[in-house]
């Protein structure tokens, strides 16, 4: 027997429909207009191609049901992208997830959408989308779940809107999102043919990792006093974890030297207001003296530096572009992942390990020595990727590689939906009943 009915809208691959399945939850009909993510979604749990309610821009009917779940399109929303919020036809599909509930009336609805709909400078919209709601007989409540806290191995925070209706208030008032407290594994758990091992890590003063000043912009998995889980190529950048272009193209040490004078010089105000300024030969013999422009000369050929209109500037200039299309490298004993988007990662998964209870320097050495001069990195698989994205082994990715990857970045981490519904069912609101009849 089933404990409660539902409609999965906006449903991609079924991130929502394997959460609510597996709490005994009963499907009425999903809409999705995406044609691979419709095959997925059909392979997978067995509906047909009729209960594919369509484009829900054309939904006119709706089956009344217990539960209107959705993941509605986050580009518009999204800080990352340009914030068009409801100027965007995405933004706009908010308007017919406030329709289809009011057709449909369900007890509980849950949304999910990008953490940028909560950003201030988008407090209006969402003030908006949840007066809609409210509106419509809902009492409403919003908050940010992390899939970090609930067991899966990335950073991906998310908005999460649920609705009961009024007459369930007293359900609703039993109602608490839930908290996480995930412990983690390692990544190489959710790797194949990687070795699944705990290491022991040094502890150090953090003045010993980050010089006098901590950064402030470092990732929410970073420790002050641990060496990082990852390293990073970027040439704008330092660190104990960062690698550089000089330091995998065959340079000497003084050409090595030049480089990081530049690194280190390149920000500051006297030379533009950039962060990182193209400098001319003048400006850099202001840090080092004796450079000539043949050495210039050799370290533009090396591909290291470019020389548009006259002034040296590196070729690796942006931070997450990385080098070589590759940016971070996990180790195996990391506890997370790079957040998966539908755009793809320049991030791989390191498949060996290196000492970690060992000097900075040393650290950076051997990683240079082990992993990146026999090439013991990759992208992560489809399959990794599924089960970064907390998507169960027996779900059967779309054939296409560039494919399947999109939809996982696409898709909303089960795990989160299952715990968010768990919450709902314990306050019973499904076993009550209404006498409310529907408009």
């Amino acid at each position: 027997m089933h404990r409660f009915t539902f409609i999965d809208l906006f449903s991609g691959i079924g991130g929502f429909r394997i959460a609510l399945d597996a709490l005994g939850g009963r499907c009425l009909g999903f809409s999705e207009i995406d044609k691979p993510c419709i095959g997925a979604y059909i392979d997978n749990f067995g509906d047909s191609a009729n209960d594919n309610l369509g484009d829900i821009t054309e939904i006119r009917s709706i089956p009344q049901t217990d539960l209107l779940v959705g993941g509605v399109p986050c580009q518009s929303w999204s800080v990352a992208g340009k914030m068009l919020g409801f100027a965007d036809p995405r933004g706009k599909l908010w308007h017919d997830a406030v329709r289809l509930v009011r057709l449909s009336l369900p007890k509980v609805f849950i949304f999910e959408n990008v953490k940028g709909l909560c950003d201030p400078r988008n407090t209006q919209n969402l003030d908006l989308i949840l007066n809609s709601f409210r509106e419509l007989g809902y009492i409403v409540k919003a908050d940010i779940l992390n899939s970090y806290d609930f067991g899966v191995p990335q950073i991906r925070a998310r908005i999460f809107i649920v609705g009961f209706r009024d007459e369930y208030a007293s359900n609703f008032s039993n109602f608490a999102f839930p908290i996480g407290s995930a412990v983690h594994d390692n990544l190489a758990k959710y790797l194949d043919g990687v070795e699944n091992r705990d290491v022991d890590k040094r502890k150090f003063a953090p003045e010993e990792l980050f010089g006098e000043h901590i950064p402030k912009a470092r990732n929410a998995f970073q420790k002050e006093d641990e060496l990082n889980d990852f390293f990073t190529l970027c040439d704008t950048r330092n660190g104990h974890s960062t690698i550089h272009s000089w330091d995998l193209a065959d340079t000497t040490t003084r050409q090595k030297d030049i480089m990081i004078a530049i690194m280190k010089n390149r920000r500051r105000k006297q030379y533009g207001n950039k962060d990182g300024n193209p400098l001319s030969s003048e400006d850099i013999r202001e840090f080092v003296p004796d450079i000539s422009e043949e050495e210039l000369g050799e370290l533009v050929s090396k591909g290291l530096l470019r020389k548009p209109n006259g002034r040296y500037e590196f070729t690796n200039s942006k931070n997450s572009s990385g080098i070589g299309g590759v940016y971070r490298m996990y180790m195996p004993y990391s506890k997370i992942f790079s957040t998966l988007t539908a755009s793809g990662t320049r991030d791989v998964v390191v498949t060996d390990y290196i000492k970690t209870d060992v000097a900075p320097d040393e650290y950076k050495r051997e990683f240079l020595s082990r992993i990146i001069a026999h090439k013991k990195y990759r992208p992560p698989s489809v399959a990794e990727t599924q089960r970064i994205q907390g998507f169960p082994d027996s779900f059967r990715p779309h054939h296409d590689e560039r494919v399947a990857k999109k939809q996982f970045g696409n898709a909303v981490s089960p795990p989160v939906v299952e715990a968010l519904t768990r919450q709902i069912l314990d306050t019973g609101v499904f076993e009550a009943d209404s006498r409310k009849p529907r408009l």
